[in-house]
C-alpha cells in the first residue's frame, strides 16, 4: 500500500549542511561503475525519448525516483509541495478534507478530517474512490489523483466511491471548500463524564489540550472519567504528540526514536504533573489512526494510564525529517522509527486495543414492555421516587436518538468509565470517606 500523509511527524526542519557531511565521509564514496550505468541510461533518454525533456526535469525524475523507491513516505518536495506541507502543519489549506493513499490503483480514503466537506458528505475511512468527475483513477499516480480533486473553492467534485458492505459503488458531490481543521474540541457527555476529540496533531495541539482539559473542568467540577477520541486521527507533529501524552502522565519516557545518524536517536519524557489527577481515562482509536495518533496511545497503554478501547491502529511507526535542498524545495526522508516506553515498535503493526470494540449500526429494540407502574391502581413507591409508566418512557426515548445509536464506541467508552467510577467508589478505603475524615476532626 503506497500512503501519502500531508500531515507528517515531523522529527525537524535540518540544515542542508547535514547531508554534505554524511556525503564527504569516507563511507559515502559513489561507485563509478553504478555511476556510469546512470549516466548511460540518462543519455538514452535525453536523445532518444520520443518528447524533448530538459536536463531539469529528467534530474528532478531521478531524484523523485530515488525516494519513492525507499518507502511510501519518503519524497521530493518541490515548490509548491513544500509550501503545502508547511501550510498543513498550521492546520489551514483548500481542498476536500480527506487523508488519502492508494491501493490496488484507487485512492483510499485514510480518514476523513472532522467539520470538513468529506466528514459532512458521510466519506468514511476506507473508502475507495474509483473515478473523480467520471474519470477513473486507475493508472493515475497518487499525485494526479489529488490534483483531480484539487480546484477553486466554491466548486463541486464528483467522486465515486466503493464502500465494503455496499453492492454498487455510487457518486458523492462535494464542494472544495477552505478546509480549516479544529485540532482539538471537548465537551461533558453526561454529568461527570467528559469527551476530548484530537482531530490532527498541529503545531499547538499540545496548548489546546491544555485549554479543554481546563474548560472540562470548569464545566464540570466533580469528572469521574475522560474519553481521548483519536479515531480517524492520521498523525501530525511528533513534538504535539509528546505533550498530548505528558498531559496524563506523570513522569516517565514516552517515546523514543532510532536511526542511523546521531541525531536520530531521541528519547522524549513527560514531565511530572497530570492534568485530571489520575482520574479513570479510555482512549478510543481505529485503522485511521497513525503516526503521531499511536505514539499517544502506546505511551499512555505502556504506562497504565489509559485503557484503549475501538479497534487496531493504522501502523505508522517512522518519523520523517524534512531536508532543504535549496530555499523552495526539499526532500521529506525517512530517518527513525519510533517505539512505545516498553520498546515496541507500531511499523506495519500498530497499536492493539485493550479492548476491541468495532463501530457498529445499533438499533434499539423497541417493543412494548410492561412494568409494575402500568398496573391499574399500583402502590406509590415507599420512598416517594417518581414513577413512569410505559407510555412516558416511550415519550422520553423518542426525544432523542441515544448516544448507543449514533456512536457505539463511544457509548461503551463511556459505559466503561460509569463501571470504572462505580467500582471504584465501593471499593473506597473507609479511611477516606467523608464521615470517617469528620470523626477524625473530632
Amino acid at each position: 500500500m503506497n500512503l501519502r500523509f500531508l500531515p507528517i511527524a515531523l522529527l525537524a526542519f535540518a540544515a542542508s549542511g547535514w547531508s554534505q557531511e554524511e556525503s564527504d565521509s569516507p563511507e559515502a564514496q559513489l561507485p563509478l561503475d553504478d555511476l556510469r550505468t546512470f549516466t548511460r541510461v540518462y543519455t538514452h533518454i535525453r536523445n532518444a525519448y520520443v518528447e524533448e525533456i530538459s536536463d531539469k526535469e529528467l534530474l528532478e525524475y531521478a531524484i523523485k525516483g530515488m525516494l519513492s523507491e525507499l518507502d511510501p513516505h519518503s519524497n521530493y518536495l518541490d515548490a509548491a509541495s513544500f509550501d503545502s506541507l508547511q501550510v498543513n502543519t498550521t492546520g489551514e489549506y483548500g481542498g476536500l478534507g480527506i487523508e488519502v493513499g492508494t491501493e490496488r490503483g484507487f485512492v483510499k480514503v485514510i480518514a476523513p478530517i472532522d467539520d470538513t466537506p468529506a466528514s459532512k458528505a458521510g466519506i468514511q475511512s476506507g473508502d475507495l474512490i474509483i473515478a473523480i468527475d467520471d474519470k477513473s483513477v486507475k493508472g493515475l499516480s497518487l499525485d494526479e489523483a489529488i490534483e483531480l480533486m484539487r480546484g477553486p473553492i466554491g466548486t463541486d467534485v464528483i467522486i465515486s466511491v466503493v464502500r465494503e458492505g455496499v453492492d454498487k459503488p455510487f457518486d458523492v458531490t462535494l464542494t472544495r471548500a477552505t478546509v480549516t481543521v479544529r485540532s482539538v474540541r471537548s465537551s461533558i457527555v453526561e454529568p461527570g463524564f467528559g469527551y476530548l476529540r484530537i482531530a490532527q496533531f498541529q503545531v499547538k495541539t499540545g496548548d489546546e489540550v491544555l485549554k479543554e482539559i481546563k474548560k472540562l473542568k470548569d464545566q464540570d467540577t466533580e469528572l469521574k472519567g475522560l474519553v481521548l477520541d483519536l479515531r480517524n486521527n492520521p498523525g501530525g507533529i511528533l513534538q504535539s504528540s509528546v505533550q498530548v501524552a505528558d498531559a496524563f502522565l506523570e513522569e516517565g519516557l514516552v517515546v523514543y526514536t532510532k536511526g542511523r545518524i546521531e541525531n536520530a536517536d531521541i528519547e522524549y519524557r513527560a514531565n511530572p504533573g497530570d492534568e485530571i489527577k489520575g482520574i479513570p481515562l479510555v482512549v478510543l482509536i481505529n485503522s485511521g489512526s497513525a503516526s503521531a495518533s499511536e505514539i499517544v496511545a502506546g505511551a499512555l497503554q505502556d504506562h497504565g494510564r489509559a485503557i484503549i478501547m475501538g479497534t487496531d491502529s493504522f501502523g505508522k511507526g517512522s518519523v520523517q525529517t524534512v531536508l532543504p535542498i535549496t530555499d523552495d524545495r526539499a526532500i521529506k526522508l525517512t530517518t527513525a522509527l519510533y517505539f512505545t516506553p516498553n520498546g515496541r515498535s507500531i511499523q506495519a503493526q500498530g497499536i492493539v486495543p485493550d479492548i476491541t470494540v468495532e463501530r457498529a449500526e445499533i438499533k434499539a429494540f423497541n417493543s412494548q414492555i410492561f412494568t409494575e407502574a402500568d398496573l391499574q391502581g399500583h402502590l406509590d413507591n415507599a420512598n416517594g421516587g417518581e414513577v413512569s409508566d410505559s407510555k412516558t418512557r416511550e415519550e422520553k426515548s423518542k426525544s432523542a436518538p441515544s448516544l448507543a445509536e449514533s456512536d457505539n464506541q463511544l457509548f461503551e467508552a463511556i459505559s466503561l468509565l460509569k463501571g470504572l467510577s462505580i467500582f471504584n467508589k465501593q471499593n473506597k478505603p473507609e479511611s477516606e470517606t467523608p464521615e470517617t475524615a469528620t470523626k477524625e476532626a473530632i
